[in-house]
């Protein structure tokens, strides 16, 4: 990993881990400059964040205005991109499926922060669920700045 300026979450639907990753990472003080996406991997049409999950985000502080699904696209892996996925299925996909992607810039994220579990899918679960995702990946989205801005 080098040179890393665009920061991208990719999962499922693109309604719920993703843009909840992104709206931490965006929240989350950072000395380097990232752009920060989220993009699903099954996306037929755009459609709005889950409400638990802004829910979430609003009772911690955090508001991720005018949210809408994107399709991950073979053109969304540049030379300067990290993809970042919740499941090793998830990623083993994008390696698959996109000729753009690579072992070095598609990546899973409790691999990346030496976390031992993968981020739990909350959906169709409580709020509390909800929230549990929400710190968990807080905690491993301030642990993935830190190896952002060692690089």
């Amino acid at each position: 990993m080098k040179n890393i300026s665009r920061v991208i979450f990719a999962s499922g639907s693109g309604t719920t881990r993703a843009p909840m990753a992104t709206a931490i990472f965006r929240a989350t003080p950072h000395a380097e400059e990232y752009t920060c996406e989220a993009r699903g991997l099954i996306v037929q049409f755009p459609e709005p964040l889950n409400q638990k999950v802004d829910a979430v985000l609003i009772s911690n502080g955090i508001e991720l205005k005018d949210y809408s699904t994107k399709k991950l696209m073979d053109s969304d892996f540049t030379e300067n991109t990290l993809v970042i996925t919740m499941e090793e299925t998830q990623r083993q996909k994008i390696l698959t499926e996109y000729s753009n992607a690579t072992e070095e810039n598609t990546q899973l994220l409790n691999e990346l922060v030496g976390d031992e579990l993968e981020v739990i899918d909350p959906y169709g679960g409580s709020i509390q669920t909800y929230g549990l995702c929400y710190e968990v990946l807080k905690v491993s989205i301030e642990k993935l700045i830190k190896i952002l801005e060692a690089q």
